[in-house]
């Protein structure tokens, strides 16, 4: 089975600067696992490269300095001047028809590793439809979905991404280390 993570990466950081953050959110510099700062979506970038799935951004056209970033990465990219969540996951799936599934990630989530994408791939692949990752019950990333959610994905619009289509009773949720609920809005939040 073949899986592919999709990067969400075309919001406009609103909360971010909300919370106090300044300039253009996933090229803030944060450290890598050896303390070396790197842009905040190239390591989100590497840990999911890392797993051997493809790897799809979805950015705005405008951002040619996340564009220029994917591309060092060797991931693929998709221009979208999204209104949300949901309309990004929509693109980023249409660009991907004929994967089994997808993994989902916010692009500001560079702690999330590739043993945890590959943890959700596996659950997938064991059968589950939908998996996601959590950390004391708050809920994390990525979310994996099979190509059942295909057609409801491509739907998808607005800012709630695809929290409308998890199911409780299909939903299985793996419990994971805190780093699965950490983003950049987290870490803006602990100083």
């Amino acid at each position: 089975m073949t899986y592919g993570i999709i990067i969400l990466a075309a919001g406009t950081g609103r909360r971010y600067r909300q919370s106090g953050g300044s300039g253009e959110k996933l090229l803030a510099h944060y450290p890598d696992a050896a303390g070396n700062p790197q842009p905040l979506l190239a390591l989100t970038l590497a840990n999911a490269c890392e797993t051997a799935m493809p790897v799809r951004v979805v950015c705005r056209p405008e951002n040619a300095e996340i564009q220029a970033l994917v591309q060092r990465a060797g991931a693929q990219t998709t221009l979208l001047a999204s209104r949300g969540s949901g309309e990004s996951i929509a693109a980023g799936v249409k660009a991907m028809p004929d994967m089994d599934g997808w993994l989902i990630v916010p692009g500001d989530m560079g702690w999330v590793t590739a043993q945890d994408y590959l943890r959700v791939s596996q659950a997938l692949n064991q059968g589950h439809h939908q998996v996601r990752l959590a950390c004391a019950n708050k809920p994390g990333h990525p979310v994996g979905f099979t190509a059942d959610y295909r057609q409801a994905l491509m739907a998808l619009s607005g800012d709630d991404g695809a929290k409308r289509l998890l199911n409780r009773e299909t939903l299985l949720i793996l419990q994971a280390p805190e780093r699965v609920i950490r983003d950049a809005d987290w870490f803006r939040a602990q100083d």
